[in-house]
Order: structure tokens, then C-alpha cells, then sequence
């Protein structure tokens, strides 16, 4: 049988051979993969998250489609649309970049409502309707979107109600120095550059996720993983004295989020239970996107992620 580091270590073996760096990304997308959930990462250009994500793909033996979003985009350049053949008078559907394994929707932020409407609601449903008719998309499906946290000129930044459907906000950073000099040796040759090959396939993530839903998790766990949620919540009522940074707390979505992506977690880590340290690592990744700060908040610079550990710091840790 498959361990879960065995699984994890051949394919960040594969990965970084393109890859250099972003070993906690790396994690976090496999943790995804095997919760069945979708990941939103945000940095600014040149960060390698195109590569990272085909890489994946190549990894994983599944097919990429990258979607890059731009103003002018409209629903049928994602979903497909019906096409009309001239031989038999009939309109037959023509399946967009959607029908993939892995999508890359690469700066989220840069297409009209209707795209990213589009978009969320075959991440959601994984299905797609054309002409009339649904069409289900393949197993496994994947999106990962990215958006520049810095440039807003022509953007149409995503509602809470839709980044709320990611089950991670991944923040991605610079490398730091030794992992740049080793990007430039890597890539550096125009002529060679580094091949991946597929160490695992799409059907083998499909079982494995069985194997992620018999890793037990305690009702104190349970009620740890209700306390954080509900504690971010209680940051954002009113009437309680106290100065308000949270417009809203986490949605039933961040409940569930932590449920299945901490057993993942726990899974790549060769663990049969879910641990209160490992909801406590993957918090603010499920939370972050899901919190809205006060103006109050931003005036003072408190972050969303100051406001997750500090509920982190405040809730109770169970014993087991």
C-alpha cells in the first residue's frame, strides 16, 4: 500500500527538478489535490507559479490547460461553446480549456464578473452546461488561480462569496538567495532545459483519497476545529465593547475546509489521526480569504493573518 510520504517524496522529487524552492507550496497543492479542493495563490510576477502548477501536471501525469484572463475574456473562452458544421446542418459542443485536469487560471483578477462566474461555478458544480446540455468535467479537476497582490489597475477583484469557494489563499514569496542562484543555474541554458516525467496518475490520486478519509479525527478535535472557526466570528459581532477588526468571521466552508484538508495533511505526513498542531499550520491558509478586516484594521495594519493567530492563540488547544 501507498504511504503518504512515500507518494509526497516521489513527487517533490519530480517537481523540483523545475522547481526550486516552494516547499510549502508544493504541500500545500498535493494537500489539495487529495482533499478534492481548489487554491487560489497570489505574488507578484515571475514567482514561478505557472511552472510550479504545470509541473504538477507533468508529475501527476494529468493534463494542463493554462486560461489567461484578460478583460476581454468572455464565458465561452472557459466553459466552450456550440459550433455550427456546415456538412450536417447540426451545432455540435466544442469544449473550452475548462475540460482539463489542471487549470491554471492565471491572474483571476484581470477578467469581467461573468469569466470569473463562469469559472467558480465549474469549480464548484464540476460540470459544465453548453447548449442546453451538462457536460461533466474530468476526474480529477483542479484549478489553481493567481492573482498580483499589488497592481488594481484594470482588475475586478474576486467577492468574499467567491474566494470563499478556494479551499486555500496561498501567499507566495520571493526565493531567497541560494534558491535564486540555483533557479539561474537550472534555467539558465536556452538550449537544455529540465524535463519532468510522470512518477504517479490521476487514477492513483482518485484511491489514495480513500485512504485520506480513514484517518481518524477525535470529537475534541472536531470541537477545536468549530472553536477556531467560531472565534473568528466572534471578532466581527457588534455590541461587544471591544474595537471591531472583522466585518465577518469564517463561513461553514472554513469548517469543512479544515476538516478535510487537515486530514490530508495529516496523510502526507505518515499520520493515522488528525493532531490540533496540524489544524493550527494549515489555519491560516484555509482562513486568510475567508475574514474581512474593518477599516479600523487597515488603518492600524493589522492583517488577516495577525487576526488568525491571534484567535489561534486565544482558543483552547485539546488534549488529543
Amino acid at each position: 500500500m501507498i504511504t503518504g510520504p512515500a507518494w509526497s517524496q516521489k513527487l517533490r522529487e519530480e517537481i523540483g527538478k523545475a522547481v526550486v524552492g516552494q516547499d510549502a507550496a508544493v504541500e500545500r497543492l498535493l494537500v489539495a489535490l487529495l482533499a478534492n479542493g481548489h487554491v487560489l495563490l497570489e505574488g507578484m510576477p515571475g514567482l514561478a507559479k505557472t511552472l510550479l502548477i504545470r509541473s504538477l501536471g507533468s508529475a501527476l501525469g494529468v493534463q494542463f490547460e493554462r486560461i489567461q484572463f484578460t478583460p476581454d475574456l468572455l464565458p465561452s473562452d472557459v466553459t466552450g461553446t456550440m459550433i455550427f458544421q456546415p456538412k450536417t446542418g447540426e451545432f455540435t459542443p466544442h469544449h473550452g480549456p475548462i475540460f482539463a485536469n489542471l487549470v491554471l487560471a492565471d491572474e483571476i483578477n484581470r477578467a469581467p464578473a461573468k469569466v470569473q462566474s463562469a469559472l467558480l461555478e465549474a469549480m464548484q458544480e464540476r460540470q459544465v452546461t453548453i447548449g442546453g446540455h451538462t457536460h461533466p468535467l474530468p476526474k480529477p479537476f483542479f484549478v489553481m488561480a493567481t492573482q498580483n497582490p499589488v497592481e488594481q489597475e484594470g482588475t475586478y477583484p474576486l467577492p468574499e462569496a467567491q474566494t470563499d469557494r478556494f479551499l486555500f489563499k496561498l501567499i507566495v514569496d520571493y526565493p531567497t538567495a541560494e534558491e535564486e542562484s540555483s533557479m539561474m543555474r537550472r534555467w539558465g541554458q536556452i538550449t537544455k532545459q529540465p524535463a519532468l516525467a510522470a512518477v504517479t496518475s490521476g487514477e492513483e490520486l482518485l484511491a489514495l483519497r480513500t485512504q485520506v478519509d480513514a484517518i481518524h479525527l477525535s470529537p475534541a478535535v472536531e470541537g477545536y476545529i468549530l472553536a477556531l472557526v467560531r472565534g473568528t466570528r466572534a471578532l466581527a459581532e457588534k455590541g461587544t465593547g471591544k474595537k471591531r477588526y472583522l466585518n465577518f468571521g469564517a463561513s461553514p466552508r472554513a469548517s469543512l475546509a479544515l476538516y478535510q484538508a487537515g486530514r490530508a495533511l495529516a496523510w502526507l505526513r505518515g499520520q493515522d489521526y488528525l493532531s490540533p498542531a496540524l489544524i493550527q499550520e494549515i489555519a491560516p491558509d484555509v482562513l486568510r480569504h475567508r475574514i474581512g478586516l474593518t477599516y479600523e484594521a487597515e488603518a492600524e495594519e493589522i492583517t488577516t493573518d495577525k487576526i488568525i493567530a491571534q484567535v489561534v492563540q486565544s482558543t483552547p488547544v485539546p488534549a488529543n
